[in-house]
């Protein structure tokens, strides 16, 4: 299917819908009758198959007690490499190269514990100012732990216009001092798609490690990280991917870095033949799998399981071509039918830097996410002025996003959001 002679209407939407390879996966998902869903980037919604892959689980433990750890329909021993080999087609790795565990915050602890070794003279960490903020509360906390000063050490490339990022500020900033990189592989406001591959080239070329958080890309973007030799990585899955809020998340190692002593060692990251003999002296796994710490949480793994078939059967670069039509399809509404009322793309249109979700600024966000929301659509409210629109490759529809364009006319035309403070609320 093919976006060509766009027109702005509801019969075309519908042809969209109707053209649609993927419009059956729609029927997977608990869809609210009434709402359009558009903050799978922030919580992807619950499908009948993560809801299955859970209650598996539970009756596991409800029939096998302990004995599920090694008996049941998934063994939760292993579960984790389990989900770590079905995602690994996602980020173009080895299934060894990928295990489920922790958190995305966790998991920068323990990869910035492992690969940030400071020596005289190289001793700073290379990051960005746009990053979302717990990325930065963490790095600071490792420059801290090792005795320096973040205001000194951590060094933040800056954006040019608030929105984007300049690789070749980037890779300008990647100096003799810089010992570790950590950079988002999509940014969390505006949607831009950083270069992985030329970045990852320009940090080797100077001897510099780097990484990348992949929360805003994973299940969305097609990546192959063994391709472009990058270090590690690190993501959440709970948003594009679908597994629940507080799904245990995702990290990556490249192969040439499995015999890299973890820097935050646990005995779940052992050689599994190894960890019940309960010694003291620590044996690591030959994979991913050494830079877990604790015993994972299954229950709030199981749902991933079901996901991840279904992004099996679809394949990433399906999920990606649909989300580019949505975003482009979505982008052409709010030019056709929104340019009278203040309004800014503040997302790439060039759709190789694109992301799976789009910003549109207003002064007035606050207040017209506010709106949306009474009129039952869900989007996302950033600061300071950045209403965030994900239509999802899976479950969302053309007609939706017409059909959100056409309330945003409405809300405008009414000026509705003025019953509204233009305030974010606790949680945007």
């Amino acid at each position: 299917m093919d976006i060509k002679n766009f027109m702005s209407t509801k019969e075309y939407a519908r042809t969209l819908d109707q053209q649609d390879v993927l419009v059956s996966y729609r029927e997977e998902f608990y869809l609210n009758p009434g709402m359009i869903y558009l903050d799978g980037n922030s919580l992807g919604l619950l499908s009948k198959r993560a809801e299955k892959s859970l209650m598996r689980s539970l009756e596991d433990w409800k029939r096998f007690g302990i004995n599920g750890w090694m008996e049941g329909a998934e063994p939760w021993f292993y579960f984790s490499e389990r989900l770590g080999e079905l995602s690994a087609q996602l980020v173009g790795a080895a299934g060894d190269e990928v295990i489920m565990s922790g958190s995305t915050t966790a998991n920068l602890h323990q990869l910035a514990a492992t690969f940030f070794e400071p020596k005289a003279g190289r001793n700073k960490i290379l990051a960005d100012e746009l990053t979302f903020p717990s990325d930065i509360y963490a790095l600071q906390s490792q420059l801290q732990l090792h005795g320096l000063d973040p205001a000194t050490h951590l060094v933040q490339v800056k954006s040019r216009d608030g929105k984007f990022l300049e690789e070749d500020d980037i890779i300008a900033a990647m100096n003799e001092e810089i010992a570790l990189i950590v950079l988002p592989t999509v940014l969390y406001r505006s949607g831009q798609i950083l270069d992985i591959e030329r970045l990852t080239k320009e940090a080797h070329a100077r001897g510099i490690m780097i990484g990348f958080d992949g929360c805003h890309s994973i299940g969305a973007v097609p990546h192959w990280f063994d391709k472009w030799e990058v270090d590690f990585a690190f993501w959440c899955n709970y948003k594009h991917l679908n597994g629940g809020p507080g799904c245990v998340a995702g990290l990556y190692v490249n192969r040439k870095h499995f015999d890299k002593k973890p820097g935050l060692a646990g005995w779940f990251g052992s050689r599994k033949d190894k960890q019940f003999d309960m010694e003291h002296s620590f044996t690591q796994a030959n994979s991913a799998g050494a830079f877990q710490i604790g015993t994972p949480h299954i229950l709030s793994m199981a749902p991933l399981l079901g996901s991840l078939e279904m992004f099996a059967e679809v394949g990433i670069e399906q999920v990606r071509s649909k989300s580019l039509r949505l975003t482009k399809y979505l982008m052409d509404l709010i030019e056709s039918e929104l340019s009278d009322y203040g309004f800014n793309i503040g997302s790439p249109r060039d759709e190789s830097k694109r992301g799976g979700h789009i910003i549109l600024e207003h002064k007035e966000a606050a207040r017209i996410c506010k709106a949306l929301k009474k009129e039952a659509i869900i989007p996302d409210y950033r600061e300071p002025n950045m209403i965030r629109l994900a239509p999802v490759a899976l479950y969302t529809s053309f007609q939706e996003v017409f059909e959100t364009v056409q309330v945003l006319k409405k809300i405008m035309d009414g000026r509705l959001y003025e019953n509204y403070e233009n305030k974010r609320g606790i949680i945007a």
